[in-house]
């Protein structure tokens, strides 16, 4: 029998995916020239990434194959196939979505003061410093993981649990 409110969440995250793309394809676009981000590249695709388990969960429904599948070996990401790409990219979560990008985050200081930083991979540093960039040319850190937050508290009530790729293989191990 299907669950019918795990159905209308991960609708939800279907939708809040398709909103997070047409936002990140405004700020690729700002970087179009700065950006080297291909298929193959995969440096940041590592092991020990983290989702939400509504991701999970979301990744599970759409790629029941896969996770039969021997995981990739570690150190890198566990869905990256033997040439390097992802398996699960149609489906793949939010940190992987905005991967490469110009980063910018906001942090509260104990003494009340605001700090900004920002990062940027190092294979797209090429171009104006991204310390320099306009905000409005950098990922923002904190709406989209707010709003896939409300998500996962839905999902987990109010379990903010979250779950390594590599342990939703059968095996969670490489051959």
């Amino acid at each position: 029998m299907k669950n019918i409110r795990t159905d209308s969440l991960l609708q939800a995250l279907e939708k809040f995916y398709i909103e997070l793309d047409q936002s990140i394809a405004r700020t690729e676009q700002l970087n179009r020239d700065r950006l080297s981000c291909k298929p193959g590249c995969r440096d940041c695709c590592v092991d020990d990434i983290t989702v939400f388990e509504i991701e999970a969960e979301n990744i599970r429904r759409f790629h029941a194959d896969v996770l039969k599948e021997p995981p990739h070996p570690k150190g890198a990401c566990a869905f990256l196939d033997k040439n390097g790409l992802c398996r699960i990219y149609e489906h793949r979560p939010y940190v992987c979505r905005t991967q490469g990008l110009p980063l910018r985050w906001i942090e509260y200081q104990s003494d009340g003061s605001i700090a900004e930083y920002r990062d940027i991979c190092p294979l797209n540093e090429a171009g104006l410093p991204v310390d320099l960039l306009p905000d409005d040319w950098c990922w923002d850190i904190g709406p989209f993981e707010q709003k896939l937050a409300d998500i996962q508290m839905l999902f987990g009530n109010g379990n903010l649990k979250r779950i390594r790729l590599r342990a939703l293989f059968k095996s969670g191990e490489s051959p």
